[in-house]
């Protein structure tokens, strides 16, 4: 302002209004301040103050730096560490990798050592870059910019994160507010500001804050600073309620009581207001939007989870075999001894030790047999299982990142995997828990269509329509003309526009309608007066939406002043002209949530007095007058119940003209109300309301879309249609989240709903909770005696939320409740109440849970959840901070979930069933040998074959599996949701599925080893000098058979084939010769027994290849049998879609399955189909009663 006054608005709004911006009284809670919970004390910018300097506040309150992080760098090391640890197998790993260090180790260290290490650093190096982006995201709120007062009236720019309580600062429009700020004054004069808390509580509509008086005439500019009065804010310490705020100021000697109408909440945004000066008082994680944060999670997916019980399982069996094996080597030792005092088993050099074979001590030796056969059966535990599995995810993160079918253009914003451990979770989700504001919506309303006189008006498709159309016909195209690019107004009908309703029969009504719409409202018109153009600043896109079709239809609210509204109307004698129309604003009735309506007592330019009133149609046709007519009320409410049907919000208008007795005796009554003192003032307010707002005269209704986000229609009827049950936690009121249900196809007409609000506010907790456990049990036994064809639906509120969910009987009776309807949606609700109603569903369910949201009051329940996706909108980063992906838009969820979630779940799970299968095969191999070997713990392999059997020769395939394998293209899993099920059931990585491969390992080992055994041992002449094979070419041989099944068997298991599995398979067998040719040329003190072994006797020797040959064909046959008869006899969805594809080629008509769904548009559709039918049958069967 640079030392001069800057001209302030003279608009008072204080004035204007009558329930929401009042001044703050003095209430019982009041008097807890100074109490514990209400004992914080700031001093605002009382820099000379020796209890307020730097320091001390400083010291006493936190930083204004927030963070999102899993990891700091002090905790890194010792969470990362736990995170790895509490898995199984690392657990085991690390016990085996101690014990190498003992002389009881078969292995050297280094072989056991080294793989772990490679594991747990490559896994901990994954979790450090993930957590490293979060910290860059953090770093980028925390450095933003705000003023702040720095002495003398100078506001210079700072950091968010050096923001401390008590410090002045100046937020400037559409700009966030940097921590909890005291409203100090504003650009109005009376401290009026509005404020959007959509990233708090998910409403669009704009919330009025109000100044105390003295701070709001104090400071008017920058300059009013330079004098500082003695100004201190005792409050309620830091809490996670985003709807109240209990405190005072001390400004000088006099106390101001403080009420949340003077709490300026972090992460709200400043809106249609140029300025504001507040006060810090709750700083960094004490905000109220951060108090109602949980914990960013350790999430572990439920593949990994069983993954520690399978590993589990094998660590038994690997101790029991140890078992097994130590007790038979403890009776061999003891029996050791011939008659001359000679060791029976003298190839196992025994004289070399003095315990280990030790005949006279056999139960020692049994013992350390136990130790060594623990690492020795290691093989059994996939060390590198993790390692490949984060491979895989991030590769798999990488296709999901790049896939340009969920790219957003208007945005410019791809999808992005945050965090790559969930992806196989994405294809088990039961539960998507939805926000409203943003995700499901795009906040923006259009007037779209309306009812006057009982007609309707307005030929636009709205997006429900849109949808059933498409569902109906696919190859259905728009034609429905498109309005001129008017945001808010999409009304398209001639009857109406230019001026053409002047022509109806009705022409009265209808200038009487679209008076009400530009008159009854709390707009404040902006006019350019450069262009002309006149914008408008409203509490509610609603509200714009109304005033703008007034505007666009001739009826143009463009002046307002303490007293008066100014219309431009189109003159009906001459619609080439518009005339000037100033109405006398004497009353404004705010709309309320308990109200449910708003009107305005006004004066016409003739001098008529009048009341105009909008609101729900549920409480506006109970206060119509008689008069009106049976047949327009009819018809009325048949177009609303249309409207709704179509995802329409309306509102019914209507007016009364009062006489002068009449309004006076209002007014007098009103006043009285408004200037009473005590708890009851709203409820006498409300009453003398109630005297004026009566025998309306019904002119319509207005129906306005809350548009949706493009495809939210067919992407929750494609998720419905795979099983995913569907809730929407909400911050907004009750009527606009169903209508919201309405416009999404959650909600359809046909649907009973169950409303669980509490019946009277008045009474004590005791009562109320009786009164809601009631509601619930109502709907229970209303549910249970219905009939089975009927869908319910559940509507809750906040109030209601928080009895809910502190009872264990009622958390249960509800979930009971919520579990027998087809639609969940939770109104009023905090973000703290999102997180518990997310976690609530997650215990109570125990499947996979999903949220979705875009704000900073979604962020509790993204971390709460199985799966956290965040909407990267326009409305900060906040949720996507918070989130494991990030999509631009809901209808990106469809392919996120149905195409890569079930491609991931399907990957994730057979490659780990594969894992163990390919490890028990291995790991078998060696236990039969050392079986076969008197239990001496020899091993059958080479070291560096045992080491290299996991890393070369067995790893790529598996990577291929996990990457590339598809059991049906993206259109198919598109086209038929119901293969999405398989993950829901868990049907691909249940016990039986994850046994059967375990078994198919024991028997291809048991078939390998005695094969190889039989065949080589009792051959007298396997090289060409007449030698029998010993056990280096047993061992190879065996080593050689394992890698073909195991490679082969991927061959046979594998649906979909690229260049990248041929490679892998048969490179994976290739690199196990070159390995052979290469590691036997290296001089045998380094290759040790595998020094040109396969150069100078199993390539040259037949014998070699046939057993090769034979043993790999007889292990294969099995399964290949098994995979031919439950193809041919019980196939899976997948493969039913395989065989019409290849065998019927049409698949745009056929179903695999019949899909029972109660919710979206197929649902819909189905409904108005048996309607149809209903009435057809009834028709038919008519005459012949």
């Amino acid at each position: 302002m640079d030392g001069n006054r800057r001209r302030r608005r003279n608009l008072r709004l204080s004035k204007i209004l009558t329930f929401s911006c009042l001044k703050s009284g003095f209430k019982d809670s009041h008097s807890q301040i100074g109490l514990p919970g209400f004992s914080r004390e700031v001093f605002i910018d009382d820099r000379q103050n020796p209890n307020s300097d730097d320091s001390w506040q400083q010291h006493r309150y936190c930083s204004n730096y927030v963070s999102s992080t899993k990891y700091h760098i002090l905790t890194f090391l010792p969470k990362s560490l736990f995170e790895q640890f509490r898995r199984v197998a690392n657990f085991y790993f690390l016990t085996a990798a101690c014990l190498s260090f003992t002389n009881l180790s078969p292995f050297e260290p280094l072989s056991v050592v080294s793989p772990l290490v490679f594991v747990i650093g490559a896994t901990m190096l994954k979790e450090a870059i993930e957590d490293g982006r979060r910290y860059q995201m953090d770093k980028e709120v925390n450095n933003r910019e705000i003023k702040i007062h720095i002495g003398s009236g100078v506001f210079r720019e700072t950091k968010w994160r050096k923001l401390k309580v008590g410090d002045v600062v100046k937020v400037g429009k559409d700009c966030y507010f940097p921590a909890d700020l005291l409203l100090l004054s504003s650009s109005y004069d009376d401290g009026v500001c509005y404020v959007e808390t959509m990233n708090l509580d998910g409403e669009t509509n704009l919330k009025l804050k109000l100044a105390v008086e003295p701070t709001s005439t104090h400071f008017q500019e920058d300059s009013d600073f330079r004098s500082m009065p003695s100004m201190t804010v005792r409050c309620e310490d830091p809490n996670a309620n985003l709807y109240t705020f209990v405190g005072n100021l001390e400004y000088e000697t006099t106390l101001h009581a403080l009420s949340p109408q003077q709490l300026l909440l972090r992460d709200s945004k400043l809106r249609n207001t140029e300025f504001v000066y507040g006060a810090v008082i709750f700083t960094g994680r004490e905000t109220k939007v951060m108090e109602n944060q949980v914990e960013m999670p350790s999430k572990r997916s439920k593949i990994e989870k069983k993954m520690d019980k399978i590993i589990a399982l094998l660590l038994s069996t690997l101790v029991f075999i140890s078992v097994f094996g130590s007790i038979f080597f403890g009776i061999y030792t003891g029996r050791d001894v011939d008659d001359d005092g000679k060791s029976k088993r003298w190839y196992l050099q025994p004289e070399d030790t003095t315990v280990y074979f030790d005949p006279e001590r056999p139960a020692v030796a049994a013992l350390l047999h136990f130790v060594s056969a623990l690492v020795l059966y290691g093989y059994f535990i996939p060390i590198s299982l993790y390692v490949t599995i984060e491979i895989v995810k991030i590769l798999q993160s990488i296709f999901i990142n790049r896939d340009m079918e969920m790219y957003d253009e208007v945005s410019d914003k791809p999808a992005h995997a945050r965090t790559s451990n969930l992806n196989e979770e994405l294809g088990q989700v039961d539960t998507v828990l939805s926000d409203k504001t943003g995700t499901l919506t795009s906040n923006s309303m259009e007037f779209i269509k309306c009812s006057i006189a009982g007609i309707s008006y307005g030929n636009g498709i709205t997006e429900v329509e849109r949808s059933l159309m498409a569902k109906k016909d696919p190859d259905f195209v728009d034609t429905a003309p498109i309005s001129t690019a008017v945001k808010g107004f999409n009304f398209i009908d001639d009857r109406i526009t230019g001026g053409n309703w002047m022509n109806q029969q009705d022409s009265d009504a209808i200038q009487m309608f679209f008076r009400v719409l530009a008159t009854c409202h709390t707009a404040i018109p902006n006019l350019d007066k450069s262009t002309g153009e006149v914008t408008y600043e409203a509490e509610s896109p609603d509200e714009a939406a109304f005033v703008i079709a007034g505007r666009e239809l001739g009826f143009q609210f463009y002046k307002r002043s303490q007293t008066t509204i100014s219309l431009l109307e189109l003159d009906p004698t001459n619609p080439r002209t518009k005339v000037e129309l100033t109405y006398d604003l004497l009353n404004v009735l705010e709309f309320s949530s308990s109200r449910k309506r708003m009107s305005v007592i006004v004066r016409d330019p003739a001098g008529k007095l009048m009341v105009m009133s909008k609101g729900a149609d549920s409480v506006m046709l109970e206060l119509l007058s008689p008069d009106n007519g049976s047949e327009l009320e009819r018809r009325t409410r048949k177009d609303v119940d249309r409207y709704a049907e179509d995802g329409l919000r309306t509102l019914v208008l209507a007016y009364r003209e009062l006489s002068e007795k009449e309004y006076m005796d209002f007014d007098k009554i009103f006043r009285g109300s408004k200037t009473s003192i005590g708890s009851d003032r709203e409820e006498k307010i409300e009453n003398a309301a109630r005297l004026i707002e009566n025998d309306l005269t019904l002119l319509g209704a207005t129906a306005v879309e809350d548009r949706l986000q493009m495809g939210v229609p067919q992407c929750i009827d494609s998720l419905s249609r795979a099983g995913i049950k569907i809730w929407v936690l909400t911050g907004d009121k009750m009527e606009t989240a169903i209508n919201i249900g309405f416009a999404c196809s959650l909600l359809r007409q046909e649907m009973k709903q169950i409303k669980i609000t509490p019946i009277d506010s008045g009474k004590d907790r005791d009562s109320l909770q009786k009164g809601i456990k009631n509601q619930i049990n109502n709907g229970l036994d209303d549910i249970h005696q219905s009939n089975p064809v009927e869908v319910w639906a559940l509507i809750i509120d906040g109030t209601s939320l928080d009895f809910v969910l502190q009872n264990r009987e009622t958390k249960d009776s509800f979930y009971k409740l919520a579990a027998c309807c087809a639609s969940v949606i939770c109104c009023r609700s905090s973000p703290i109440q999102k997180a518990l109603v997310t976690r609530f569903v997650k215990l109570q369910n125990q499947k996979t849970t999903l949220a979705i949201g875009d704000g900073a009051n979604d962020v509790g329940m993204l971390k709460e959840a199985d799966i956290g996706v965040g909407i990267s909108g326009f409305e900060g980063m906040q949720a996507v901070m918070a989130s494991d992906v990030a999509i631009a838009q809901f209808r990106f969820l469809e392919r996120l979930l149905l195409v890569h979630g079930h491609w991931c779940y399907r990957r994730i799970s057979s490659m780990v069933c594969y894992f163990f299968y390919k490890n028990i095969t291995f790991g078998f191999t060696l236990f039969f040998f050392e079986a076969f070997a008197s239990f001496s713990g020899i091993a059958a392999y080479n070291d560096w074959f045992l080491s290299l059997y996991n890393v070369f020769f067995t790893s790529l395939p598996v990577i291929a599996l996990g990457v590339f394998d598809q059991d049906v293209s993206a259109a198919h899993c598109i086209k038929f949701p119901i293969l999405y099920k398989q993950g829901i059931r868990n049907s691909l990585f249940r016990w039986i599925r994850i046994l059967g491969w375990m078994i198919n390992g024991i028997l291809n080992a048991v078939v390998i080893f005695f094969l190889c055994t039989n065949s080589l041992i009792n051959t007298n002449a396997f090289r060409r000098t007449g030698e029998p094979p010993d056990m280096q070419i047993v061992g190879v041989t065996m080593y050689t058979c394992v890698v073909w099944v195991v490679n082969v068997q991927m061959v046979l298991f594998v649906k979909y084939f690229t260049v990248i599995h041929h490679v892998s398979i048969w490179g994976g067998i290739l690199l196990w010769y070159i390995f052979l040719l290469i590691y036997g040329a290296i001089p045998p003190r380094i290759s040790e027994t595998g020094f040109m072994v396969f150069v100078e006797t199993c390539a040259s020797s037949p014998y070699y290849w046939m057993t090769t040959l034979c043993v790999v064909t007889a292990t294969l046959i099995p399964y290949l049998t098994y995979s031919v008869v439950q193809t041919s006899f019980f196939p899976m969805c997948h493969e039913k879609i395989l065989f019409m594809q290849r065998f019927i080629g049409d698949t745009r008509n056929m179903e695999v399955e019949p899909t029972h769904t109660h919710v979206g548009c197929t649902a819909r559709l189905e409904a108005k189909l048996g309607k149809i039918r209903h009435r057809v049958h009834h028709a038919l069967q008519t005459p012949s009663s």
